[in-house]
């Protein structure tokens, strides 16, 4: 009998993690191989190659599997890189200054941004052509579609050779019929345009916030499409041409079919950061945590989130780079310190850490592929902190190099090279902790009051100064931690978001309206499903809304309860209103009559379930210290844990001779094959019946 075998992979800028569930035996098998920044799809490839291997099948057998879903950096990196190609912007006349007006705010405010100057639009001026005709809020025709206009903008543009166009039309979230002619006309004048129109991509308000979102799309979708239909093509002849069912993960924490997915680019902008998420949050969730910060450390960058209840917090106020994109993402915060990250002078003379990275290629000094910066990993290699090799040997590290480097950076500083790396590695950890302070402190948070839950390649090395600058109680590193990413690719269900603007007082607000338009929501998001190959008994749906106080500029999202709506679900929904806001600002106006609520946004997700791979207990704990030491014969190097004291031999541990319930005390370095773990002195580990590490302080 065939076996069937689902497939996630995750692609980062160092390396490709890859994780494969047999859906008969339950059996989860996880490795990583290289990527390839030339051309990511062959890391792809390579690393599903590998994995079958691991399970027995022959290589290149494809026949065994049933689907694969992947996480990708495409459109993330190209925005975060500014690889904007020549992009066009066509909006409705006399609104052709939109980006330049922008909106007011001003990095780290007024006060330390007197001299700073709005950077670069995503298209420049010369680049924006306005289109006649106009709606109203309601979607009402004020002045007619200028049709001759619309075909002179169509050839100015296919004069220009931009082929890759928005649209976006004053209050096209209440009425596309605009928009969509404008579409039809270059169809027939500019048929080789790429077009993305604002009533597709977002319909809601906010005239530039919508306008971004659109040119976001438009800028990455010629590149993701390219990718996407390389892929597709490459799983085809792989599985012998038989059609493998292939998703992409989006920021929303759903996952779409490639089919689709190139319609929509823009929702993946935060693909992976999302997936890591999910699958942290869920191995959280299971081991008893429901309080938990995620960060997921890679070659490139660390990024970090909030899980409450097992659910990561969603917001629409994100963005990637310079450019804001409100769209539902996965509240991720992004911080350049991944293991690639590089140390560098500034003009002052002083240290500084990232965010340019060596990413994969060349790679840290110690990868010995041409790289010329000292990187994190050069620092960790130097302190002893991990092995003179990367993927249990796979990749053979030049720690004679990393050192030179670091002692040329100590030389420049007036430092040894033991200070400097462990001043690398300070910034590094001071960075993250900031990141982390972003999703908690400054939305109201108490940090302490979470577990950190760290995972990625590189995700864990610095958890014991983490615990310390941020008083951080637990932190939690999972099995195959540089392996959660795809892990959490398994876990994610098909998911559609649809948003329809419908901006009323509450008293105003007729019950019946805001039902006929949460149907008509609920219908597109069932036919998608339906085009994914959902049944319709199993459709999942979702149903929010936007609510502020009247006169308030930015909401708060709750649930709105199912079925046909009345004046007492309305209700319902304004008193969870309240109660959240209290949550989020600490105050509300439940009983001031004359604070008046106003619905903005209805919202409705629709959701395909999968099954996910299930998460089992060990049978049978240990107690007592699990692991040989240094005095005992086994395992040992010397590792720098800090710069005063200088190194000291340290016992070195393979995670998977920890039985669960096995405790040991700091200090002790804990490999395995995808990453490393080092325990401070004054730390102490235990194996959980998950086979979680559980890290805290030493008791007394």
């Amino acid at each position: 009998m065939t076996r069937r075998i689902r497939i996630g992979i995750d692609t980062g800028g160092t390396f490709t993690d890859v994780v494969a569930f047999d859906e008969g035996s339950g059996e989860l098998v996880t490795t990583k191989t290289p990527s390839t920044p030339r051309n990511p799809a062959d890391g792809f490839m390579a690393g599903i190659d590998k994995v079958l291997g691991l399970l027995g099948l022959p290589e290149g057998d494809g026949d065994a599997i049933s689907a694969v879903s992947h996480g990708t950096t495409v459109a993330t990196n190209q925005l975060l890189e500014g690889k904007v190609d020549a992009l066009g912007y066509i909006t409705t006349e006399g609104y052709e200054a939109m980006l330049e007006i922008a909106r007011q705010s001003v990095p780290d405010g007024y006060g330390n941004s007197y001299f700073w100057v709005k950077p670069p639009r995503i298209v420049p001026r010369d680049l924006v052509k306005g289109v006649g005709g106009r709606l109203d809020f309601t979607g009402a025709e004020v002045r007619p579609f200028d049709e001759d206009g619309a075909r002179a903008v169509a050839r100015w543009f296919k004069a220009q050779g931009i082929t890759t166009l928005g649209v976006c039309f004053l209050h096209a979230y209440a009425n596309p019929a605009h928009e969509e002619r404008m579409r039809a006309v270059l169809a027939e004048v500019h048929p080789d345009a790429v077009v993305s129109l604002s009533s597709e991509v977002l319909r809601e308000y906010r005239e530039y916030e919508r306008a971004m979102t659109t040119l976001v799309d438009a800028a990455v979708k010629p590149r993701l499409s390219a990718y996407v239909t390389n892929i597709k093509g490459r799983l085809a002849a792989y599985a012998g041409d038989r059609r493998v069912p292939f998703y992409v993960m989006k920021s929303n924490g759903g996952v779409l079919s490639a089919d689709e997915v190139v319609h929509q680019p823009i929702t993946t902008v935060l693909s992976g950061p999302a997936a890591g998420a999910l699958g942290a949050a869920l191995i959280a969730q299971v081991a008893g945590f429901d309080r938990v910060l995620t960060s997921d450390g890679g070659g490139t960058s660390t990024d970090v989130s909030v899980v409450i209840d097992g659910v990561p917090t969603l917001t629409t106020e994100g963005s990637v780079g310079a450019y804001p994109s409100k769209i539902p993402m996965i509240d991720v915060v992004t911080v350049g310190a991944g293991g690639g990250s590089i140390a560098w002078l500034s003009p002052e003379g002083t240290l500084k850490v990232g965010p340019q990275s060596a990413g994969a290629d060349p790679g840290p000094l110690c990868y010995a592929k041409g790289g010329t910066e000292v990187t994190i990993t050069d620092a960790h290699v130097v302190l002893g902190r991990i092995p003179p090799h990367l993927l249990g040997g796979e990749i053979p590290l030049d720690v004679d190099a990393a050192r030179a480097g670091v002692e040329t950076l100590a030389g420049k500083l007036g430092l040894g090279p033991e200070a400097c790396a462990t001043g690398v590695l300070e910034i590094s950890a001071w960075n993250q902790a900031n990141a982390l302070r972003q999703v908690t402190v400054k939305r109201g948070l108490d940090v302490r009051d979470f577990t950190l839950t760290t995972f990625g390649g590189s995700g864990s090395l610095l958890l014991c100064r983490l615990m310390d600058i941020l008083a951080i109680p637990t932190v939690l590193v999972p099995p195959n931690p540089g392996n959660v990413s795809a892990f959490g690719l398994l876990t994610v269900d098909v998911k559609n978001d649809y948003v329809q603007t419908h901006v009323s007082l509450a008293e105003r607000l007729d019950a019946g309206v805001v039902s006929a338009a949460y149907d008509v929501l609920t219908r597109q998001a069932a036919d998608a499903l339906a085009v994914e190959g959902f049944a319709p008994e199993q459709h999942v749906f979702q149903r929010t809304a936007d609510l502020r106080y009247f006169g308030q500029a930015f909401e708060v999202r709750v649930p709105v309860p199912e079925g046909d709506l009345d004046d007492a679900a309305l209700e319902a929904a304004a008193d969870a209103f309240h109660a959240e806001h209290r949550v989020l600002y600490g105050y509300d106006f439940s009983g001031d009559a004359s604070q008046q609520v106003e619905w903005v946004n209805l919202r409705v997700s629709g959701i395909g379930p999968i099954t996910r791979p299930e998460i089992r207990a060990s049978e049978g704990l240990v107690t007592g210290a699990g692991a040989p030491s240094s005095t005992s014969g086994g395992e040992a190097r010397p590792v720098c844990f800090d710069a005063g004291v200088g190194y000291v031999e340290t016992p070195v541990v393979q995670r998977d001779s920890l039985a669960p319930g096995a405790s040991v005390p700091g200090p002790v370095i804990v490999e395995e094959f995808g990453s490393t773990v080092p325990i401070h002195p004054g730390f102490e580990v235990r194996v959980d019946e998950y086979l979680n590490l559980i890290v805290t302080r030493s008791e007394g």
